[in-house]
């Protein structure tokens, strides 16, 4: 059912054997075992023991701890494994995706607007060298996703832009780089995000190409990757409606099922159109877009029935796993998928020549600290942050660069978007440990560094906050009533930086009814807007004339970022890898 000998496993006759016979002595347990990863949530020795023994894991990715800690966990899990793991992490933009000290390198946008494959090659290599000293062997990488929409907000700053052509080039230098540090991909998310502006972890996610455009754009880039020896797919929780009613005419929008649950998109797609012969793992499976189609006892064997080969996180292990094996004994899960599932697994597993290693081999002796942060990978990082940074809009001539002759006092006004729950979990944890420089307080000494008398704007709530900390009564005139006259704030600053580090979703600025936190006054004083993190701020801010897009606010970016700006216009060297205009006219003018 399964051709070892060909792409991507390549596999002699003796790993073939190998495949074949662990399979025969498998327990019904030992099998069911292996469709999942886990999520682990601890380093006790006790219970990383149990998880592997009790369930019988086919793989495991691990929370973010630093390399050492991660390098430990992965010692306890494979020594303890009957089978051995696939252990994955998210290395798709830097070894920090691997362990809290890994070094982080580039987004897939800020990569897509060097326009220079060499970098995607250069992130796939160092940040897996950093993965694999710690003993980690598969990437969840690529993103081979393509960014037409936006709105979309889940793969806005992960995607390589919304050209196909440049993703599916980006997507197969990762894959190679990868390949050369010794760890399997799992390109991401199969059939293809980008169009819907909706978060699948919380609602359905939609892709409305037909078969001749999705051919010819994700399945494009889907087959560069199969030709060039992909591992593994990360299959998306995406319904497809137009390529639905194409294949299957007549189906209902009830009928409707995304992608890790409809046979015709993962096994009659991605198998029989696309030729792909590897392994298959779904995303999340408690994230919504795969969970509100049917109860979770039939969507887990529908997932396997479906085309998948393996499940990302129990939701509850026992209840999960007890689901899968009675799917399994009473033959709603038939011997030849559980056969043809397990073979594509264990395939995998002997294509990285696992199966030929001692348990004490499988996580490296080499000590984290002579890779993690090498002086390579910290070289890309800098020359992609030279190369990235973009001038999106340029609308007043002259305005760059920016001297103290011309622009002695500047005003930074830092937007930030709306908090949610990790926010705030982040502030507490930033709170704890020391609260580092934000993006504008790191800008502001820059700018101080090169002559600049720069200052951060404080706005009237703001003023309202620091007012209520001190115990004093707050004046609400502050917030409603703070106007003042054009001429006095223009004499308060020689030009304005509005500062956008908005991680998802919209800028927030509140409802301030005077001041400087809107950029009201591109036409009273020069305005420079400037996002660090996504690039689709210009649909709030249509009104600038002056935009650039930094992609995050790391120090090798804000270095660059200032010689930019200090220089002059034609030291941006970035392409605008989506249309950051938002397909907004009014952003144009």
């Amino acid at each position: 059912m399964v051709n070892l000998k060909g792409k991507p496993y390549c596999l002699c006759d003796e790993d073939i054997r190998w495949v074949e016979n662990t399979i025969a002595e498998m327990s019904d347990e030992e099998k069911v075992g292996q469709l999942f990863f886990q999520l682990t949530a601890g380093m006790d020795e006790a219970y990383l023991k149990n998880l592997v023994e009790k369930y019988h894991l086919g793989g495991c990715r691990y929370n973010n701890m630093p390399a050492a800690a991660v390098k430990m966990q992965n010692t306890i899990l494979q020594t303890n494994s009957k089978i051995p793991l696939f252990i994955a992490c998210n290395t798709e933009a830097g070894g920090n995706g691997c362990c809290s000290d890994g070094t982080y390198i580039a987004s897939g946008i800020k990569i897509g607007a060097t326009d220079n494959p060499d970098y995607a090659r250069a992130l796939g290599k160092y940040s897996n060298e950093e993965a694999y000293a710690i003993g980690c062997n598969m990437a969840f990488a690529p993103v081979c996703d393509i960014h037409y929409n936006w709105e979309n907000t889940e793969v806005v700053s992960r995607a390589f832009g919304n050209d196909h052509e440049r993703v599916a080039e980006m997507s197969r230098a990762y894959l190679e780089g990868a390949h050369e540090a010794g760890i399997a991909c799992a390109a991401k998310h199969f059939p293809g995000n980008g169009q819907d502006f909706r978060d699948a972890h919380i609602a359905n996610n939609l892709n409305s190409f037909g078969e001749k455009k999705w051919m010819e754009t994700y399945g494009h880039v889907y087959k560069t990757l199969i030709d060039s020896g992909l591992d593994a797919v990360m299959g998306g929780h995406i319904m497809m409606r137009e390529y639905m009613n194409e294949v299957k005419p007549g189906i209902s929008d009830e009928e409707l099922l995304p992608a890790t649950l409809c046979p015709e998109i993962m096994t009659g797609l991605l198998r029989d159109k696309l030729g792909f012969e590897g392994m298959v793992v779904t995303d999340a499976s408690h994230m919504v877009a795969m969970t509100d189609r049917m109860t979770r006892r039939e969507m887990l064997p529908a997932s396997i029935n479906a085309g998948c080969d393996m499940f990302l996180f129990f939701n509850d292990p026992d209840e999960d796993f007890a689901t899968m094996l009675d799917a399994y004994k009473t033959g709603a899960i038939s011997e030849e998928r559980m056969t043809e599932a397990l073979t594509r697994i264990l395939g995998l597993k002997a294509k990285m020549g696992l199966h030929k290693k001692a348990k004490s081999e499988l996580v490296p002796a080499t000590d984290p600290a002579s890779v993690i942060g090498s002086e390579a990978a910290k070289a890309a990082e800098a020359a992609i942050s030279r190369d990235s940074i973009t001038l999106v809009k340029y609308k007043d001539d002259g305005v760059l660069p920016l001297t103290p002759d011309k622009y002695k006092r500047i005003m930074i006004v830092y937007v930030k978007g709306s908090a949610g729950p990790m926010d705030a979990l982040v502030q507490m944890a930033m709170g704890a440990g020391g609260a580092k420089k934000n993006p504008a307080e790191d800008l502001r000494d820059r700018l101080i560094e090169c002559g600049f008398d720069a200052f951060i704007y404080e706005s009237p709530l703001d003023k309202i906050k620091a007012q209520i900390a001190r115990g004093e009564k707050p004046s609400l005139n502050l917030y409603f009533a703070g106007k003042n006259a054009i001429e006095d704030f223009k004499s308060e600053q020689d030009l304005v930086i509005t500062l956008c580090d908005v991680a998802n979703g919209r800028p927030a600025f509140g409802l301030s009814k005077g001041g400087g936190e809107i950029p009201w006054y591109v036409f009273e004083l020069p305005v420079v807007a400037i996002s660090v993190n996504a690039p689709t701020m210009l649909a709030d801010i249509p009104q600038v004339r002056t935009y650039i897009n930094a992609y995050d606010s790391k120090p090798s970016t804000m270095s660059a970022l200032v010689e930019k700006l200090t220089s002059g216009k034609d030291a941006f060297l970035g392409k605008d890898p989506i249309d950051s205009f938002c397909d907004l006219w009014d952003a144009k003018i």
